[in-house]
């Protein structure tokens, strides 16, 4: 065992070791502080979930036992649902717009032209199926005044009518359509 021991010690690094800094205080007080805030909106919003407005809980209900005589079953008629309609719609239900089928001009004589109404309902009670609704109608803006019609609607969406044929005094003249009145007749 001739090992040597050398004397000399291991070489001392450069830089001292650093020293660890004490924590913020700071830093530990905004933590705290949103820990805080957390818990108390989490605490509000189980409490808002929870609260029945002032109201007293009802208790819960107690168990009973009764007698039950055994019945035959017997078909139980429900009555019909019963849907319900607008029972007087009014002209300010509908919506009347033209759509023009045919259109001929003359340079500045003016133009011949058919339009076809098309009808909207706005009412918020649905339209009677089983019911037959007269809509009159009053085109306007044609050279010789304005035309009176009348169109049928029946079962909710189907409509007849005639298309209005009218001469205008202008190529830039436009045909307007409003409904005046409505009968119902089932």
């Amino acid at each position: 065992m001739d090992e040597q021991i050398s004397a000399d010690a291991p070489a001392m690094p450069d830089t001292s070791p650093k020293v660890p800094k004490p924590l913020d205080r700071h830093a530990f007080l905004k933590g705290l502080t949103v820990g805080i805030l957390a818990s108390s909106l989490v605490g509000t919003g189980l409490f808002l979930a929870m609260d029945n407005g002032g109201r007293p809980t009802p208790a819960a209900p107690e168990a009973t036992a009764t007698a039950v005589e055994e019945v035959a079953d017997e078909p139980t008629e429900e009555p019909p649902s019963e849907e319900t309609y607008n029972t007087a719609p009014d002209r300010t239900d509908f919506l009347l717009d033209l759509k023009t089928k045919s259109k001929q001009c003359f340079g500045s004589a003016g133009c011949n032209v058919t339009v076809e109404p098309t009808l909207s309902y706005l009412g918020l009670l649905p339209l009677d199926p089983d019911e037959t609704y007269s809509i009159t109608y009053e085109v306007r803006g044609g050279e010789d005044g304005a035309v009176i019609q009348t169109m049928e609607l029946t079962n909710q969406t189907s409509l007849s009518y005639q298309p209005v044929a009218m001469s205008t005094a202008k190529s830039s003249s436009k045909l307007t359509a409003e409904v005046t009145d409505i009968a119902m007749s089932g």
